[in-house]
């Protein structure tokens, strides 16, 4: 993949922003059947045990490395900053609750205009770093951090007037963060308080990614991506002696499957966009029920020009809605990157599409029954055009 590089109305397609960002700074005709193959069980013996994000989250976030990289994503960190002091009549005299405070520093923010205590809660071990940040800063009378578990611990008050938190995962919903601050939320928040975000919607779009795909996916030659200036017919070769059946003269084709069932998480350059963006769901933090994250929603992409499709790509958009100005930031291609960057599900089809004709079918998404963190993601699609008929189920795993 080239790495170089709102809301819309749901049935028009139309990529149209009503959202203010405030932080600154030629195929022949293939007939494919439906297809469920896609969707047999992950062998754990070859991805490994079921632990992986069960028994690591917490400990990953201990490392600092993943806070520095939220630290840096401007986009996400000033937009927060922004909200909190362009909107300190939010905060001021209020007590607010940090769910996931990392290094504190929505908690400084907070502080900083005025709140009348935050609680900053972190199970990571940072949440000792956390602390010496707070009294370097000179707020500990302002700011406790309290570490461990949100459904574990005990607050030294009955209710909070605000819950902050930076929750958002890749594909928004994985890691499950957001069942916390809904738990936070019942437990704590008093009546009409404010969640911040309290919106957030996901997007799905489809791509033409042909070179990431041969390499990643088919294990084309690493030559043909370093620029050697090979005839076709020896490229030809090359490729049918790298493909997964064929890996330095042995047979790992039962990788291939593995590797398509994993999401990859990427920036997409906005030329490789090939159909409109959709919205897929829309979630009101301050009202939903846990159960809402799980969701099974349909979905049309119009091809917008003739062209392959070889993935389609997910991103989300995050609002402040009760801001003096509406407020928020998009995770998509088209706009600023951010460490979330894009998901990308590669099909196991190659479609051909041509300009008008529709990629239909549906996207159901819920969290791993053995690992909660994890997420799982089935895919149906399916699309009738002149060069390319298609209908397949997939399955995806987030982990």
């Amino acid at each position: 993949m080239d790495c170089r590089s709102n809301y819309e109305n749901q049935n028009s397609g139309s990529t149209s922003s009503k959202m203010k960002f405030e932080y600154e700074d030629e195929s022949s005709n293939i007939e494919v059947e439906e297809d469920t193959s896609m969707c047999d069980p992950i062998d754990d013996s070859i991805v490994g045990s079921d632990k992986t994000s069960a028994d690591y989250y917490f400990d990953s976030y201990s490392h600092f490395g993943i806070h520095e990289e939220m630290l840096k994503d401007v986009v996400r960190t000033k937009t927060y900053q922004n909200v909190i002091y362009k909107n300190s009549f939010l905060i001021k005299d209020k007590v607010v609750l940090d769910v996931g405070a990392g290094t504190g520093i929505l908690s400084l923010f907070c502080a900083k205009v005025g709140a009348k205590h935050v609680y900053a809660i972190e199970c990571s071990s940072m949440a000792d770093m956390a602390q010496e940040i707070v009294k370097l800063n000179g707020f500990s009378d302002v700011i406790t951090v309290i570490k461990g578990k949100v459904e574990e611990i005990d607050l030294p008050v009955p209710k909070v007037d605000i819950i902050i938190s930076e929750w958002m995962g890749y594909f928004l919903l994985y890691e499950n963060m957001l069942d916390t601050v809904l738990y936070a939320r019942d437990k704590w928040l008093v009546k009409d308080g404010l969640v911040l975000p309290d919106k957030a919607s996901l997007y799905l779009t489809a791509i033409e990614d042909a070179d990431y795909k041969d390499e990643k996916i088919e294990f084309a030659p690493v030559l043909f991506i370093i620029g050697l200036n090979l005839s076709p017919g020896f490229q030809s070769f090359l490729h049918a002696i790298a493909v997964w059946n064929s890996v330095y003269g042995f047979d790992m084709s039962c990788l291939r499957k593995q590797t398509i069932m994993e999401p990859l998480v990427d920036n997409v350059d906005q030329k490789q966009i090939v159909t409109n963006c959709q919205l897929l769901k829309t979630m009101d933090i301050s009202k939903m029920a846990s159960g809402d994250a799980s969701f099974t929603v349909p979905f049309k992409l119009v091809a917008e020009r003739d062209d392959y499709i070889h993935a389609l790509v997910a991103y989300f958009d995050v609002s402040f809605t009760k801001c003096h100005k509406l407020t928020g930031f998009s995770t998509g291609p088209r706009s600023r990157g951010t460490h979330w960057k894009q998901t990308v599900l590669y099909l196991e089809d190659v479609l051909t599409v041509c300009q008008g004709e529709a990629v239909v079918g549906s996207m159901t998404v819920a969290s791993n029954k053995k690992n909660p963190r994890d997420l799982d993601i089935m895919l149906k699609y399916s699309v009738n055009g002149q060069r390319c008929s298609v209908s397949r189920t997939q399955c995806y795993r987030m982990r």
